[in-house]
C-alpha cells in the first residue's frame, strides 16, 4: 500500500477555537506539512484547486513548486486539477514546469468540479460540465504527450501543429488520473483510456464509492483491457488513533459535532446524524491501532485500492494531540498496512 496525504487549503476560523490564520501562515503551515510528511515516510503530497469561499488552494502548481523546492522525494499530486474550468494549454505549460522543477515528482489527478460558486466565476454554468471536462481532459492528454498537435473542439480554439512548453520531464508524460465523487462518468472516462482512478470515498457510505469503482473495472474490461491492470486510489474523511477504543470516540467527539456543522458537511448532505452512525458507515479512520487496521482492510476488500489518501489535518484538533495520532499510525497501523496490501502505484 501507499500512502498519501493532501489539503484543500481550507483557511476558515478553527471550529473549536475560532483561531484564524493569516494567508500567509496557512501556506507556511501547508509547506510545513509536506516536509513533515515527507519526514514521516508518506509517499505523496496533494494540493486540491478550489475558486471560491474559503479556500486559498486557487494556484495548486505555485503551491506544488515550492513543496518541490523544499521536498527531495515525495511525490506532488494534484487533488483535484478543476479541469473543466481550465484551459488545457495553460494546464499542461504550468504542470510540465512543475514536472520539471521537481526532477518528474508529478501526478495529475483531474475532476469536473461541484461547486456552483466557481464555476459563476469562470463564467460557466453546471450544465456542460462533463462534456467540458471530457473534451479537455482528451486535449490535455495529447499536450503532454504529443508535439505538433492539431485538434478542434467545442470549448476553445482550435490548435494547429501546437507543442507546449517546456515538455514534461519523462518523455511517457506526466500521469494522469481520475478523480471519482459522484457519477459514472469519471469512471467510464478513466477506463476508457486506461487511467487510474482515485475514490474520493468521502461523505457516504462505502457502497456508493464500491459501486463506482466496480463501474469502473467493468468499463475497463469492456474496453478489452484485463481487469487486473486496473490501479484504483481511496481517500478516507479523516484520522484519529487513541490506544483505546473509548479514548479515540470521546476525543472525537467535538470534532465530529464541529464538523457536521461545516459547510462541506451540509453542501455534501451527509446520511450520519450520529458520531455512532458516522463511525460505523463512513471512512474516518477512529479507533485504537487495531480497530484502525480492520476497517482499513474492509475498504481495501471492497475497492481493491492501492494509494490511499489521508488527510493529516483534522479541524478543531489540537495540533500535539494531532501530531499524537499521526505519528501512531504511522508507526503502528502504516507499516501492517504497507505489508498486507501489495501496490504498484510509483514502483
Amino acid at each position: 500500500m501507499r500512502f498519501c496525504t493532501y489539503t484543500l487549503i481550507d483557511n476558515s476560523p478553527d471550529p473549536i477555537s475560532g483561531v484564524q490564520l493569516t494567508p500567509a501562515e496557512r501556506f507556511q503551515h501547508v509547506v510545513r506539512q509536506a516536509q513533515w510528511a515527507e519526514e514521516l515516510g508518506f509517499d505523496g503530497y496533494g494540493v486540491g484547486e478550489r475558486h471560491a469561499q474559503r479556500f486559498i488552494s486557487s494556484s495548486p502548481p505555485v503551491v506544488l513548486s515550492y513543496i518541490a523546492a523544499v521536498t527531495s522525494r515525495i511525490r506532488l499530486l494534484t487533488t483535484v486539477t478543476v479541469l473543466s474550468l481550465l484551459d488545457p494549454v495553460r494546464v499542461a505549460e504550468d504542470y510540465a514546469t512543475l514536472d520539471q522543477l521537481s526532477g518528474g515528482r508529478l501526478d495529475i489527478i483531474i475532476g469536473k468540479g461541484n461547486d456552483p460558486d466557481q464555476n459563476a466565476l469562470f463564467g460557466y454554468e453546471l450544465d456542460g460540465q462533463w462534456d467540458r471536462n471530457r473534451e479537455k481532459y482528451e486535449l490535455l492528454r495529447r499536450l503532454l504527450r504529443e508535439t505538433g498537435v492539431s485538434w478542434s473542439g467545442q470549448y476553445r480554439p482550435a490548435l494547429t501543429d501546437a507543442t507546449t512548453q517546456p515538455r514534461p520531464y519523462r518523455a511517457d508524460g506526466i500521469p494522469l488520473w481520475h478523480g471519482s465523487a459522484s457519477s459514472t462518468e469519471s469512471t467510464e472516462l478513466a477506463a476508457k483510456w486506461g487511467d487510474p482512478l482515485f475514490s474520493a470515498n468521502g461523505f457516504h457510505p462505502l457502497e456508493k464509492y464500491a459501486g463506482l469503482i466496480r463501474h469502473y473495472r467493468e468499463r475497463w474490461e469492456a474496453y478489452g483491457r484485463d481487469p487486473a491492470d486496473a490501479v484504483v486510489g481511496a481517500g478516507f474523511n479523516g484520522l484519529y488513533v487513541r490506544k483505546s477504543s473509548q479514548e479515540a470516540v470521546e476525543g472525537y467527539r467535538p470534532i465530529f459535532d464541529a464538523f457536521m456543522d461545516s459547510p462541506g458537511a451540509r453542501h455534501n448532505q451527509l446520511p450520519f446524524r450520529t458520531l455512532e452512525e458516522f463511525l460505523e458507515g463512513g471512512s474516518v479512520l477512529v479507533g485504537s491501532p487495531e480497530q484502525v487496521i480492520d476497517k482499513f482492510g474492509r475498504y481495501q476488500e471492497a475497492f481493491g485500492h492501492e494509494l490511499s489518501g489521508i488527510s493529516l489535518e483534522v479541524a478543531g484538533l489540537p495540533e500535539d494531540e494531532n501530531r499524537e495520532s499521526v505519528e501512531t499510525f504511522v508507526t503502528e497501523v502504516m507499516p501492517v498496512l504497507r505489508s498486507s496490501y501489495p501496490s504498484r502505484v510509483w514502483s
